[in-house]
């Protein structure tokens, strides 16, 4: 490999795997990155369900297409709004 191809940003060889909540970072709806949370795998939950149940409560969104958005479940997504039902 020549040195300035190592400088070229198209050839990173960088893999988006995502994480346990998402199956990409790029496409990732959450508006923080788990990974950049001290208490990664219970704050990432937590964004995601509070994304979840405002989307849900505010927007209108029905459980199946949350289910799609965020990669989880519609049980998961049933579980996250009864579970704040009384909130």
């Amino acid at each position: 490999m020549k040195p300035e191809q190592d400088l070229i940003p198209e050839h990173p060889g960088y893999q988006d795997d995502g994480c346990d909540l998402f199956p990409s970072c790029l496409d990732c709806p959450l508006p923080r990155c788990r990974y950049d949370e001290p208490k990664r795998l219970q704050m990432g939950k937590e964004l995601r369900n509070k994304e979840i149940l405002h989307l849900h409560q505010k927007e209108g969104l029905k459980v199946e297409k949350l289910a799609q958005r965020f990669g989880v479940s519609k049980r998961t997504v049933y579980r996250i709004i009864g579970r704040n039902h009384d909130e």
